[in-house]
C-alpha cells in the first residue's frame, strides 16, 4: 500500500511538472513572438538583419565571419554603414525605399557559429580528462 502511495505521488509530481512546462513553453513562445515583432520593426527602420547585431569581437562570430563568403561580408558592412547614416540623419529606411523587401531574420553566418560552438564543446568534452 505504501509503495502505491509513493508511486502515485511521484506520478502526480511528474504530471504537475509536465503541465507547468507546457504552460511555460506557451508563455515563452508568445513572449518570444512579441519580442521578435518589436525587434523586427526596429531592424526594418534601419535596414538591418538580426545577424548584423552580433558582436564581432566574440571568438565564434569572428571565426564565422572569417569563413563567410565575401558577398556576406560586403552586405553586412553596407547594411551597418547605411544604418549608421540613417541614424545620423534621423531618418528611416522607409523614407528612402518604402517598398524594399527585407529579410530581417535570414541566417547566413549563424549556422557556422552553431557549428563552431558545437566543435568547441566537443573538443572540451574530449579533453576534459586532461583537467583532472
Amino acid at each position: 500500500f505504501f509503495l502505491f502511495v509513493e508511486l502515485t505521488a511521484s506520478i502526480q509530481t511528474i504530471i504537475a511538472t509536465m503541465a507547468l512546462r507546457m504552460v511555460t513553453d506557451k508563455v515563452m513562445g508568445f513572449a518570444a513572438k512579441q519580442y521578435q515583432n518589436v525587434l523586427g520593426n526596429q531592424l526594418s527602420q534601419y535596414g538591418l538583419r538580426y545577424e548584423d547585431l552580433l558582436i564581432e569581437e566574440e571568438r565564434e562570430v569572428k571565426e564565422a565571419l572569417a569563413l563567410a563568403d565575401s558577398d556576406v561580408l560586403i552586405g553586412r558592412t553596407r547594411r551597418l554603414k547605411r544604418a549608421i547614416d540613417l541614424n545620423y540623419k534621423r531618418k528611416s529606411l522607409q523614407d528612402y525605399a518604402p517598398n524594399m523587401e527585407l529579410e530581417l531574420f535570414k541566417k547566413e553566418i549563424y549556422p557556422d557559429i552553431e557549428k563552431i560552438r558545437a566543435r568547441d564543446q566537443e573538443y572540451a568534452q574530449l579533453n576534459a580528462h586532461n583537467k583532472q
